[in-house]
């Protein structure tokens, strides 16, 4: 399967409706800390906005509602895997994707058969607190080897100069946040990402 090559998140619809008009065509929705109802809101919203521009909507963790909503793509992480009904996303038909950080995780979601793989911290990230400081270039490389067709996706630390890097190193799909949302010109940024990966 052929992934867009630049995979933004952001948290909120209000995010999509500003980049999906610049050519975004796969992103992901992560809603954290919202009421049911407003997740629900978020999501519904973000899945016509994708549909209105031909873009991909991953929606991160939220499965129960991206099943009710026909959304076709998730993404778990490790910790999201642990309570997540696997089978019932399956028979859902959505596609998903996997966060990944060590050899164990890796061996983990390969038996989930994911429609993608991603990795990070690849560089140090402002994101979250990981334990995992930074994964390098050698472990995207090592990762692309392992998994094969999978989708690689690499995440954590990216900006325009180094997505190049990253892709050169075995990585399909570039995957950014804050690189995009604390930017000044979020929108200058987005058009630079999409001429990097072109």
């Amino acid at each position: 399967m052929n992934l867009p090559r630049f995979y933004p998140i952001f948290d909120s619809a209000d995010w999509l409706d500003r980049m999906l008009p610049l050519g975004v065509k796969l992103v992901q929705l992560r809603v954290k800390d919202r009421s049911p109802a407003d997740t629900r809101g978020e999501i519904r919203r973000a899945r016509d906005l994708c549909r209105a521009t031909g873009a991909i909507l991953v929606v991160n963790d939220h499965w129960r509602i991206a099943l009710d909503e026909g959304c076709d793509w998730l993404h778990l992480g490790q910790e999201d895997l642990d309570s997540a009904d696997l089978s019932a996303i399956r028979a859902g038909g959505l596609r998903l994707g996997v966060s990944t950080h060590d050899d164990a995780e890796l061996a983990r979601a390969l038996t989930l058969r994911p429609d993608y793989i991603a990795l990070g911290p690849v560089w140090p990230t402002i994101l979250k607190k990981m334990k995992w400081h930074q994964q390098g270039l050698d472990k995207l490389t090592e990762w692309k080897a392992r998994i094969g067709h999978i989708p690689l996706v690499a995440i954590g630390g990216l900006n325009p100069d180094r997505a190049p890097l990253a892709l050169a190193a075995g990585a399909d799909v570039v995957s950014v946040v804050t690189d995009i949302t604390l930017n000044p010109d979020p929108e200058s940024r987005v058009r630079e990402w999409l001429r990097v990966t072109a």
